[in-house]
């Protein structure tokens, strides 16, 4: 990790092997970024761990997490009036919690200019969805690049910067899952860092600031022009490729990482096409593609999702009166999913089958098994669920929130029934009591879900006097994607800071019930549970456990540490297999004798299991010598 801070660091040119959501932190350096912020998710947290990398007192940019997508984009955006070039990062999902004020940005003149990195998410590898953020960027009038590998990051990620500071206006990079975690061998550019003048150049006469009656109108105008601006400047813009093949007859229109599917899939063909890959998306350079549409018999639109570019390229054809044939999507499942090179193969060779090269995949008869994502051992979320699940009848309604606990949905805990988007958890569950007095509703929580967007439902849930019951699980940390810091953990990503502690959150809200119990006391958190969901009004209980992830990863870095594990004692198990069907740790191993033994790599002897026992076999290791009587009582 040190060597990468140096790496991102170098004043000299340099070539580096490099993921996308790495090379885009040295083109943020390099463009003279000065502040960026974000809220971690996935595809995109590692840009945050490469950043952290560097040296504080040496990062030439200013970084924070927010506590949501919203701040964030608002942060950048104060920072950018001042006359800072800014760049704000998340997810695709997090478009959606930004979008209040970021359908506004292409409205108002950012003298500092602002960068907007969207990590889109096809095949919804870790996301709700598959969002196309390409909408919401025809909603704002803000354009768009799109690159399609670590190379292109980083060469995309400079000419947005350069973009937006010399129209003054917001520039999207959107990134993909494996944009960002793909590697590359990058050449990166020097790096001469000027002396800066921080003066704040925040002056209204820039503006107007305030898009409101008759100001809203003539801010969409200027919007609009700088919108054809960007449009002149796509059509002379060396990102855009041409791959001649000299065919005439076929082509295809394409961009991001699609276009490297599709470049394995058709370069050792029998018949080549000819390649329009775009790097402008948004707006698209319009004389570029009816260049291209002139010139060839048929034109296939390859794009991920929805049908943006199809539409637009459809429409600009209509209107030149070209006689070009235009193949967009074909078949339901052209919409859904990642243009993986197998999925590339399987569209190009349903409408030109000459144009497939043959497949040099191996492919095998027995598939890998399935491999389901899970809760880590010793994870206290278990320990609630197995306690919480005792605490309710089978027809209770169990609301999901965003989180490592919406894990809980799955077998064996059945915790968690439906799920919406971040916070949503207490104002559905409020929705799902009303008319409802047979059926108690209990809702789930992240402590850094809380900070980030359940506030509103929590006070609204007060003010209505909901008689629901949310459970906040709260282990420090934002641990789902990869343990960043949050508002109540006692540090952010730069310093120690105060705690907001989430009782006295609460407290202030005026929460009357509230209950609070470590989740490795399953049987006191099954007592509160019962008492709480028993209350005629809204009541809280905080399920608190360390992320043993986290903790467990702290320990290992300290002086003298040992990994401590169970054992199952044979001579005392009766193979009820609680431990295996209802706890459900993965450290449990069951054969098809039904003996369970345990997988020492996999535990970290937290105990949380031994309480679950009903013939107490689940036992320190060291504490008893099972193997004595069975070698085999050990894994």
């Amino acid at each position: 990790m040190k060597h990468m801070g140096e790496m991102l660091l170098r004043r000299e040119p340099f070539s580096e092997i490099v993921m996308g959501n790495t090379a885009i932190v040295r083109a943020m350096v390099e463009a003279g970024t000065r502040v960026v912020s974000s809220y971690p998710g996935s595809p995109t947290p590692e840009i945050a761990t490469a950043i952290g990398t560097m040296p504080q007192d040496q990062r030439p940019f200013y970084f924070e997490f927010s506590t949501n997508e919203k701040v964030a984009t608002e942060l950048a955006y104060g920072a950018a009036l001042n006359g800072h070039l800014a760049t704000v990062f998340f997810k695709s999902v997090g478009l959606n919690v930004a979008a209040d004020t970021f359908v506004q940005l292409s409205l108002m003149n950012i003298i500092g200019g602002m960068v907007v990195v969207l990590g889109d998410d096809p095949g919804a590898n870790s996301s709700q969805n598959e969002q196309d953020n390409r909408h919401y960027a025809k909603l704002s009038y803000t354009p768009v690049l799109e690159p399609a590998d670590p190379a292109e990051v980083y060469h995309f990620y400079r000419e947005a910067a350069r973009l937006s500071q010399s129209l003054k206006m917001p520039v999207i990079l959107r990134l993909t899952t494996h944009v960002c975690h793909a590697k590359q061998k990058v050449a990166f550019g020097a790096w001469n860092p000027e002396p800066r003048d921080d003066a704040p150049r925040f002056d209204p006469a820039n503006g107007p600031y305030i898009p409101l009656t008759h100001m809203a109108l003539e801010q969409k105008r200027k919007a609009l022009q700088r919108l054809e601006s960007v449009r002149q400047r796509a059509e002379a813009s060396p990102l855009n490729r041409l791959v001649d093949n000299a065919n005439r007859q076929r082509g295809i229109i394409t961009m991001g990482l699609p276009f490297l599917s599709l470049m394995e899939v058709v370069n050792d063909a029998a018949h080549r096409p000819d390649i329009l890959k775009l790097a402008y998306v948004h707006p698209l350079p319009r004389k570029t593609i009816v260049d291209f549409l002139n010139h060839h018999q048929a034109v296939k639109i390859l794009e991920e999702l929805d049908d943006v570019l199809e539409v637009q390229i459809k429409a600009i054809a209509f209107d030149e009166g070209l006689p070009v044939k235009i193949i967009g999507k074909t078949d339901l499942d052209d919409w859904v999913g990642e243009y993986t090179p197998d999925k590339v193969r399987q569209i190009i060779a349903g409408i030109w089958p000459d144009m497939v090269a043959p497949s040099t995949l191996i492919r095998r008869d027995d598939p890998a098994p399935a491999r389901p994502a899970q809760l880590c051992p010793g994870c206290g979320h278990r320990s609630a669920f197995h306690a919480i699940k005792q605490a309710l009848a089978p027809t209770d309604i169990t609301v999901a929130d965003i989180g490592c606990h919406t894990l809980g949905f799955q077998a064996p805990y059945a915790m968690g029934q439906l799920l919406m988007c971040m916070g949503a958890s207490t104002a559905m569950a409020s929705g799902l009591r009303l008319f409802n007095t047979r059926r108690k509703v209990v809702a789930f929580m992240g402590d850094s879900t809380f900070f980030h967007a359940a506030l509103p439902g929590i006070i609204n849930a007060v003010f209505n006097r909901h008689p629901i019951t949310l459970i906040l699980m709260e282990n420090g940390t934002t641990a789902m994607t990869g343990h960043q810091d949050h508002a109540a953990s006692g540090r952010n990503v730069n310093t120690p800071t105060d705690a907001i502690p989430v009782r006295q959150v609460l407290d202030g809200l005026g929460v009357k019930h509230i209950f609070d119990v470590d989740t490795y006391q399953q049987a006191k958190l099954t007592q509160l549970v019962r008492e709480a969901v028993a209350i005629d009004d809204f009541s809280v209980v905080i399920a608190r456990h360390p992320c043993m992830l986290k903790f467990t990863r702290e320990r290992r870095k300290t002086a003298g540490y040992e990994q401590r594990h169970v054992v199952i004692d044979q001579t005392v198990c009766e193979r009820v297999h609680t431990c295996v069907e209802t706890f459900g740790c993965p450290t449990f191993n069951r054969d098809d004798q039904g003996k369970v033994t345990i997988n020492t790599d996999l535990c970290i002897g937290d105990g949380s299991c031994i309480q679950t026992c009903p013939t107490q076999a689940i036992v320190p290791a060291g504490k008893s010598d099972p193997g004595k009587s069975n070698p085999g009582g050990a894994a």
